[in-house]
């Protein structure tokens, strides 16, 4: 690039260092919240980045591709969206304020175009990464999109985040060589100097997993310096230099940098350095390569030239770079004082008039941030899937059978769909066969970049690895399971190509990927997960294995939609119901629920139960409103006046349950009968869709000042105001409101302990979920009305 391209790309630089740092200041000194919480945000942090981000942005990127901006840069991505015309004015002010613009930056909550949410440490800098990966199945099914590159900027200590090593390690990201991570090194952390020379420890691990890795250490002032004769002297004593003197430099000037600087250097330095005035030497040593725009377009081009793996790029900066505070250690959170502002925009030639104005349309910067928002201009993209899912698969039982198995089934009949079936991909962290994949994988295959040759003949497991394969293996993590699935669920817009992800993990291990689940449905992804086994009916295998808040967590989950069924007919059309809501956005007609946009959280077991009690309210009910009302939530399996017309007069109570403890509660509702009180069945299949319903009447109530009707679905289910007892295979508390819910007394049962090894019996004793604590709870419950 030639020195009038470099000084143009100098004028927006500063132009965006000062936007950042307003709207920080803006936001903290400007706006009176009136409730004395301070707003906060990073000028230091925005400010280190401030060179890369200008040099992508304004020289760099093309529209096709993809950044992660690191949590605390957003004010420098929203003053680059805004010179770049695509951000009202109007939001500059308004940082972390309602309506406004983001702490950090969200996909779903920001006003300008934002490709991958960021502020839970780690997991936006490796989103891109399965970005990637996730492309590169994209174009092996359906043909090469416009090339993108993937690029995650990344402040140097989100590199102690364990996740990001469990992304750099897993086969299945490696070969992106369409991925670039740069890494802000400014060596300091939110608390303290980051202690030490790491980065031969990380340049080592990147190497390790087959990563091209790149440093940019220093700027054109420090080369030239070290060009001269016995310049090499001055290169190794910065080299050596501790993090913590070194960063001590930027407090300091005149002949108290250069006693800084010197001390413990040998005499050669001394000497290389004695014709150097003491306004100068400052600049010279603290000239890092992170802010010489010239030494960041030459490290992104050697990424582009390396085309079969990925790339990391180690971007030595200034926290607070430009700034008054630059260097200083205690600057993470640190805001410029009003009048220190001042000062700024004057160094700037800006004015309180000024400060906010974009580039002179018709100066060298401003035709060139004009000729870049065209460059960087994108098409929509269509998110809906032009596919019909069935409504149903027609799976039927004979005999007992799991969820597990189920969903399995369900699976393979899905990719017997000519229609649906191309869009199906599936994924696991090392249990694809034991949560029941096996069938699908025989049938579609293993994804691998190239065909892979077996060495091995599995007449159960024919694990064929080749491009056209619709299933992605991971390694044993949870985090990359839930970050691939993020991203495979936001494929609509970030590979032009809308997909129907499930994936399954062993539901205790839920709770390892969490975050990482959280960060996809923050962001909107729409996905399938199945949690199996789970709960203490999993139980030989002990506490470690049993899942007892996973409900409670599905429940909780916004953007999520907590599923547990029972029986082989619902999940089929639970599992038909997810996959249409993910394909086309809308909910189907015979749906009572509205339509949802989220992600899909089965929790299943793997204890086979009895069908005939489903099949049975099938009979009675009819398939059109049974299925309804299973989709929508619940339904009563028993009705105790139906069964029981001997007891038209008796007591009445509703057993309320989900999952694997049915049979239980069927026999308790038989011994209640016998005892003279009519026990109702209700299988909830959806509590997160039933106490959605449940809120969303209380609040329009709240708000209009009206008295809250009962939804359809509670009410279809629970007719009757009477005595509850809820009986889940997980916390107590998971179920206990439906209670307030109907209006009438509940007694809760679950499991609010640790889980043991022993058989399903002994344990269901232990937390009273056998037949006869469920009657005595159901007594006990009738002496609360």
């Amino acid at each position: 690039m030639n020195q009038h391209d470099l000084d143009v790309l100098d004028d927006i630089q500063r132009r965006v260092l000062w936007l950042a740092t307003r709207i920080v200041d803006a936001a903290n000194h400007d706006r009176n919240t009136g409730d004395g919480v301070k707003v906060g945000g990073h000028q230091a942090s925005s400010a280190s980045l401030v060179t890369a981000m200008t040099a992508l942005w304004f020289a760099h990127l093309d529209a096709e591709d993809r950044v992660a901006v690191k949590p605390h840069a957003s004010p420098v991505f929203h003053a680059i969206q805004y010179l770049l015309g695509n951000l009202d004015r109007s939001y500059l002010p308004k940082l972390r304020a309602r309506g406004g613009l983001q702490s950090y930056p969200s996909r779903t909550k920001d006003p300008d175009e934002v490709d991958f949410s960021t502020g839970s440490v780690g997991l936006g800098a490796a989103a891109p990464l399965f970005a990637a990966v996730t492309r590169r199945y994209v174009d092996a099914h359906f043909g090469a999109r416009p090339h993108s590159r993937f690029v995650a900027l990344i402040g140097d200590a989100e590199l102690d985040e364990g996740n990001i090593w469990e992304a750099v390690a897993d086969p299945a990201t490696t070969g992106l060589g369409n991925v670039m991570w740069l890494v802000d090194f400014n060596r300091q952390s939110l608390d303290r100097v980051v202690p030490g020379i790491r980065i031969n420890q990380w340049r080592g691990q990147f190497e390790a997993a087959g990563w091209h890795v790149v440093e940019v250490k220093y700027g054109r002032k420090l080369a030239e310096a070290y060009a001269r004769p016995g310049g090499a002297v001055l290169r190794d004593w910065i080299d050596r230099m501790p993090n913590e003197q070194y960063q001590s430099l930027f407090g300091l000037a005149g002949p108290a940098l250069r006693k800084q600087f010197l001390d413990g250097a040998p005499a050669e330095v001394s000497a290389f350095v004695a014709d150097i005035p003491d306004d100068e030497l400052g600049p010279l040593v603290t000239d890092l390569g992170g802010h010489d725009l010239q030494a960041m377009l030459d490290a992104y081009a050697q990424c582009d030239a390396v085309t079969d793996r990925p790339s990391v790029v180690f971007a030595y900066t200034v926290k607070g770079w430009g700034l008054p505070i630059a260097g200083n250690p205690r600057n993470h959170s640190a805001l410029l004082t009003t009048e220190q502002v001042d000062a700024l925009r004057a160094a700037h030639g800006l004015t309180p008039g000024t400060e906010w104005d974009r580039l002179d349309p018709a100066s060298p910067a401003g035709i060139r941030a004009g000729e870049r928002r065209e460059a960087l201009s994108r098409a929509p993209r269509e998110r809906a899937l032009r596919v019909t899912v069935p409504e149903t698969t027609k799976v039927r039982a004979n005999k007992p059978v799991s969820t597990q198995e189920v969903f399995g089934r369900v699976l393979v009949d899905l990719a017997r769909d000519e229609n649906v079936a191309p869009y199906l991909v599936t994924t696991a962290p090392d249990v694809a066969t034991s949560t029941n994949l096996a069938g699908f994988i025989n049938k579609t295959g293993v994804f691998a970049p190239t065909e892979q040759r077996s060495w091995t003949e599995d007449r159960m497991l024919r694990w064929t690895e080749s491009p056209s394969g619709q299933h992605i293996e991971l390694g044993i993590s949870e985090m990359n399971l839930f970050l691939l699935l993020g991203q495979l669920g936001l494929s609509w817009d970030l590979s032009g190509q809308p997909l129907l992800p499930v994936g399954t993990v062993y539901d205790p291990f839920v709770l390892r990927g969490l975050d990482a689940f959280l960060y996809g449905t923050y962001s909107g992804s729409r996905f399938v997960v199945a949690g199996t086994p789970s709960g203490i009916t999993l139980a030989p295998e002990g506490g470690a294995h049993q899942s007892t808040i996973t409900a409670s967590v599905g429940l909780e989950l916004p953007g999520v939609t907590f599923v547990e069924p029972a029986y082989a007919g619902s999940l089929d059309w639970l599992l038909c119901d997810a996959l249409g809501q993910i394909a086309g956005g809308a909910a189907p007609a015979a749906t009572a629920a509205p339509a949802e946009d989220g992600a899909y959280y089965f929790r299943l077991s793997t204890r086979p139960i009895d069908q005939a009690p489903f099949e049975a309210a099938r009979a009675r009910i009819g398939d059109a409103v049974l299925r309804r009302q299973v989709v929508a939530g619940a339904y009563r399996l028993v009705d105790a006046h139906q069964a029981y017309p001997q007891l038209a007069d008796a007591p009445v109570v509703q057993l309320a349950a989900s999952g694997a403890v049915l049979p239980e509660v069927l026999a308790a509702a038989a011994e209640l009968a016998e005892e003279g009180v009519a026990a109702h069945v209700v299988d909830v299949t959806s509590l997160d869709r039933l106490y959605r319903a449940w809120q969303r009447t209380l609040r329009q109530g709240v708000r209009t000042a009206t008295v809250p009707s009962v939804p359809g679905a509670l009410r279809s289910a629970f007719a009757d105001r009477v005595p509850v007892v809820t009986v889940h295979d997980a916390a107590s508390h998971a179920m206990a409101w439906l209670g307030s819910a109907v209006g009438a007394p509940a007694v809760p049962l679950g499991v609010d302990e640790f889980g043991q090894s022993g058989s399903v019996q002994e344990l269901y004793e232990l937390h009273d979920l056998l037949p006869g604590s469920i009657v005595n709870a159901a007594l006990a419950a009738l002496s609360l009305r």
